[in-house]
């Protein structure tokens, strides 16, 4: 049972800097095929827009002409377009930006111009006929962050992008002031306030990392320190 749960669960938790923590809700496919239908009305409605203006002027340029002008836009748009906007700081074509999802990195960092080509040119093998998206289709369901082939390739993930990113982990209760045994210098009282700021985006293992290394002001190590430094932090807050 905990297995299934672990498959089905879609929240990712990606360590930032300093130890900082957030969660990411991957995107299923469900949704994906949402924002890639949009993606699809769209190309049509700028084609036939495209098709209009290019036949107004078809009488002078010529038929030829306005063939390879539609044939010329519709490979720009179809192959380019999701590139370059998934590149960008949206990181998100229009049905994607619609939908409330991203293109992103698993780390959650954005994703380059180089995986926006590798992922979006891809398609041909996980969407595009003759497989009719069958292939992109297992692939989502048979990895736990919901990848396409492309995605795998790439290094990339979907996420949900209209999301409050909340810290992994709530901190440690609040606990009541305790003085330090030892005298406090300036420096390490700075400390003491940035690590009690901070500790609060951190995972219980990194605290404890942070705090094992201030071991020489808590005089223990693992929680116990933790809380030991976070008791001082607060008794040097309420003595300013």
């Amino acid at each position: 049972m905990r297995e299934v749960d672990r498959k089905l669960d879609t929240l990712q938790t990606i360590e930032l800097a300093e130890g900082m923590e957030i969660r990411l809700r991957i995107a299923g496919p469900l949704l994906r095929v949402l924002a890639w239908l949009l993606d699809f009305f769209f190309l049509v409605a700028a084609i036939v827009v495209i098709s209009i203006v290019t036949g107004i002027s078809g009488i002078v340029i010529g038929g030829n002409v306005v063939r390879g002008l539609l044939m010329l836009a519709w490979f720009v748009l179809s192959w380019w377009y999701p590139v370059f906007f998934e590149a960008s700081k949206w990181g998100a074509t229009f049905g994607k930006k619609i939908c409330g999802l991203r293109v992103m990195q698993p780390s959650g960092a954005p994703i380059s111009f180089s995986q926006a080509v590798v992922r979006n040119f891809l398609r041909v093998v996980d969407i595009n006929p003759p497989f009719f998206g069958l292939i992109g289709m297992v692939s989502c369901l048979a990895t736990r962050r919901f990848q396409r082939l492309g995605d795998l390739a790439a290094g990339t993930v979907v996420v949900y992008d209209r999301q409050d990113l909340m810290p992994a982990s709530q901190g440690p209760p609040p606990l009541s002031p305790v003085r330090p045994s030892v005298a406090i210098k300036p420096e390490e009282a700075r400390a003491l306030a940035t690590f009690r700021d901070r500790s609060v985006f951190w995972s219980d293992a990194r605290r404890v990392e942070i705090a094992d290394h201030l071991e020489v002001l808590s005089g223990t190590r693992g929680m116990p320190g933790v809380n030991r430094l976070l008791a001082m932090a607060h008794w040097l807050q309420e003595r300013r």
